[in-house]
C-alpha cells in the first residue's frame, strides 16, 4: 500500500517567496514491515549481492563483552509481533518489552565480522537517490558495534553497483552472530517511497528570511491566544451544558471530550510541519535541533556534501504528527508504524554524507 504524506498546513512559498530558493525535495522510504525480495529496495535485506563477491566484513577490534545474539534480537521481536496480533494487554506488552537478555559472546578480537545488511535502495524506486553515473543502486551496511575509529562512531559501508551486471545471487547471506546492542539491528522492511517537497532548517536560512519566519510564528501565537480568550469568555455556556450532558458511564464521557479535543486545530510550527520530513529518507535537508548547525564537507574535494541517506528513529512523532501518512491515521499509535525499523543510533538519528563531485570519495556521517 502506498503512503501519502498529507498537504502542508500552510503554503508557506506562498507566505514567503523567498523559500523557493531553500527547496529540495527527498524520497522519504515509509519502511513498514514485511519480506521484501532480493531485487526490492528494501530495509535489512536480502540483498541483490553476486555470489562470486565477498561479503563486507569489519576487521576492527571488537573486544569479548556483553552484547546480544542476532538471533534472540530476532526471536524478542517475533514474540513482541505476535503478541501484538494476539491483543495481548498492555501491562503484557510492557513486560515483554523489557525482556533485554544479555550474553557473553567469544573473543572477537581476530575475526573479521560480517556487516550487518542495513538497506538496498534504487534509483528505479527512489528518485532523489544520486549516485556515481550509470549505477542504479545502492547498498547500505554497518557494523553492529558502535566504537570504530577516532570518532568512536558506526562503521557505514555503502556500495554502489550497476544492478544488471548481477549474475546468481549469494545466498544465504552472511550476517554478524551478535550485536552490541538490539538497537543496531534494522527490522526487516518493504519500503513505500514517496517525494515530497523540503525547506532548509531555520538556523541556516539568510538572517532577514529567518527573523520574518520567527515574528510570523510567533504572530500565529498571538492569534490563537486571541481567539481562545473569545472562546471562554463565549463557551461557558457550552461547557456546562457539556458538563452537564448525561453520559452513562465516565469512558462515554472521556470519549467525548476527545473528540472535542481532536476538533481543535494544532498549532503550525515551520520547523515541525513545514520544512523536513521526519522518518528514514534520501536526499532533502539536515536538521540540527540538537546542535548548532556544522559543516559536512568533502575530505577530499571539499564538496559540500548533502545528506544521502538519514536513518531516524521515528517515522513520525508528536512534535512532526502533521507527517504522518494519511493512511496510518488509525494506527498513530501503532510501534510499527511510529518505529518500524527499531534503530536508535547517536540520539535516533544517523545522516550517510556523499560528495556530490564524486560519490566515490569518502562518506561522512552526522548525528542529532
Amino acid at each position: 500500500m502506498p503512503r501519502t504524506t498529507p498537504p502542508r498546513p500552510v503554503d508557506i512559498e506562498a507566505v514567503f517567496p523567498a523559500l523557493a530558493d531553500h527547496r529540495r525535495t527527498a524520497t522519504r522510504l515509509h519502511p513498514r514491515h514485511g519480506v521484501p525480495g532480493a531485487g526490492d529496495s528494501s530495509v535489512a535485506g536480502p540483498l541483490l549481492w553476486p555470489a562470486d563477491e565477498p561479503w563486507p566484513v569489519c576487521t576492527a577490534v571488537h573486544p569479548k563483552g556483553t552484547g546480544r545474539l542476532l538471533s534472540d534480537v530476532r526471536l524478542r521481536r517475533r514474540i513482541q509481533e505476535d503478541a501484538r496480533r494476539r491483543d495481548f494487554t498492555e501491562d503484557e506488552l510492557r513486560l515483554l518489552d523489557g525482556m533485554r537478555v544479555a550474553c557473553h559472546f567469544p573473543d572477537l578480537r581476530a575475526a573479521a565480522l560480517p556487516m550487518l545488511a542495513v538497506a538496498q535502495l534504487s534509483t528505479r524506486d527512489v528518485p532523489d537517490l544520486v549516485g556515481p553515473e550509470g549505477y542504479d543502486l545502492l547498498q547500505v551496511f554497518w557494523c553492529p558495534f558502535e566504537a570504530h575509529g577516532p570518532d568512536r562512531t558506526i562503521d557505514v559501508v555503502l556500495k554502489w553497483r550497476r544492478s544488471a551486471n548481477v549474475g546468481a545471487v549469494l545466498t544465504p547471506q552472511p550476517e554478524p552472530p551478535v550485536t552490541g546492542r538490539e538497537e543496531c539491528v534494522p527490522t526487516r522492511c518493504v519500503v513505500h517511497p514517496e517525494q515530497v517537497v523540503e525547506h532548509d532548517y531555520l538556523g541556516l536560512l539568510d538572517e532577514g528570511l529567518e527573523e520574518a519566519i520567527s515574528e510570523w510564528e510567533k504572530g500565529l501565537l498571538d492569534d490563537d491566544d486571541n481567539n481562545d480568550d473569545d472562546d471562554c469568555e463565549d463557551g461557558d455556556d457550552e461547557d456546562d451544558s457539556a458538563a452537564s450532558a448525561s453520559y452513562a458511564t465516565y469512558e462515554e464521557y472521556e470519549a467525548a471530550m476527545a473528540a472535542a479535543r481532536a476538533e481543535e486545530p494544532d498549532e503550525v510550527d515551520y520547523m515541525s510541519d513545514l520544512s523536513i520530513a521526519p522518518g528514514w529518507k534520501v536526499g532533502g535537508f539536515a536538521s540540527w535541533h540538537l546542535t548548532d548547525p556544522a559543516p559536512v564537507d568533502c575530505q577530499v574535494c571539499g564538496t559540500a556534501m548533502p545528506p544521502l541517506l538519514t536513518v531516524d528513529q521515528w517515522e513520525c512523532d508528536g512534535a512532526s504528527r502533521s507527517w504522518l501518512p494519511i493512511e496510518d491515521r488509525d494506527a498513530e499509535n501503532d510501534p510499527r508504524v511510529i518505529d518500524p525499523v527499531g534503530v536508535h543510533l547517536g540520539r535516533g538519528l544517523m545522516r550517510v554524507h556523499t560528495c556530490p563531485a564524486d560519490p566515490f570519495h569518502p562518506h561522512r556521517l552526522s548525528f542529532q
